[in-house]
């Protein structure tokens, strides 16, 4: 259980904020711990020399985390595929002109393998999103048999989105690692409260029944920017 796929219930949800507390999380258990990315798109380009940048969720992380940039970030290890468009892989992909081989993320990632304990893959929107015209997101977790950390909410539809999401995962036969509740969406403007902690009772309550095993674990909403932390992460979580 070395890679933990990281991918949330819909895009704009908080998965690179979840993973990067995660990653920290475990850090202060002592785990050695890296993150990657699977795929980004919307990457600005080095007005310096044309290129495109170092994925923006790989500097994220690196900042929840606390830590610089490491050597296998600033090669691409940690996310090669990296697209000017803002668009869903397969179509950021295309219009660059490129071609994504899957190949070559799991390549990246055997390599972090034999660095860290602990990778954090963290996908790109939901799990069916396309990464190529041919293979899904989950397509390429179920052929890697990566545990998969789900990363929700309390927003209005995140329960029917949650529950449809679980059974993406069930059907291709993975595991359901842990579910993180985000309540980066809970405060007044964005979200019912009434709705937010009847999510919370329902999920827990099906988890328990459908997915004993899973851990539940959550983020606390905090205003003014702050960063916060994992709540109650078990020991031996990987």
């Amino acid at each position: 259980m070395s890679v933990l796929f990281v991918s949330g219930i819909d895009t704009d949800i908080g998965k690179t904020y979840a993973t990067g507390l995660l990653a920290k999380a475990l850090m202060e258990q002592g785990v050695s711990v890296i993150t990657q990315k699977l795929v980004q798109t919307g990457i600005s380009i080095n007005p310096d020399n044309g290129e495109m940048n170092i994925a923006d969720d790989i500097i994220t992380h690196r900042q929840l985390m606390d830590i610089p940039l490491q050597p296998c970030d600033l090669d691409f290890t940690t996310c090669a595929h990296r697209y000017k468009k803002p668009a869903s892989p397969h179509l950021a992909t295309k219009l660059s002109g490129e071609t994504l081989d899957p190949d070559m993320i799991t390549n990246a990632t055997k390599r972090l393998q034999a660095q860290y304990d602990a990778i954090l893959l963290e996908g790109a929107g939901g799990l069916l999103v396309p990464i190529t015209e041919n293979l899904l997101t989950l397509d390429y977790i179920a052929e890697q048999g990566y545990p998969i950390v789900l990363v929700t909410s309390g927003r209005l539809g995140s329960i029917n989105h949650t529950l449809l999401s679980l059974e993406a995962i069930k059907s291709r036969g993975l595991i359901v690692h842990s579910i993180i509740y985000n309540h980066i969406h809970d405060d007044a403007e964005q979200t019912d409260t009434e709705i937010a902690n009847s999510t919370i009772e329902f999920l827990r309550k099906y988890l328990d029944n459908h997915y004993p095993e899973a851990h539940w674990l959550q983020i606390p909403y905090l205003k003014d920017n702050l960063v916060g932390n994992i709540e109650a992460l078990p020991e031996n979580f990987v």
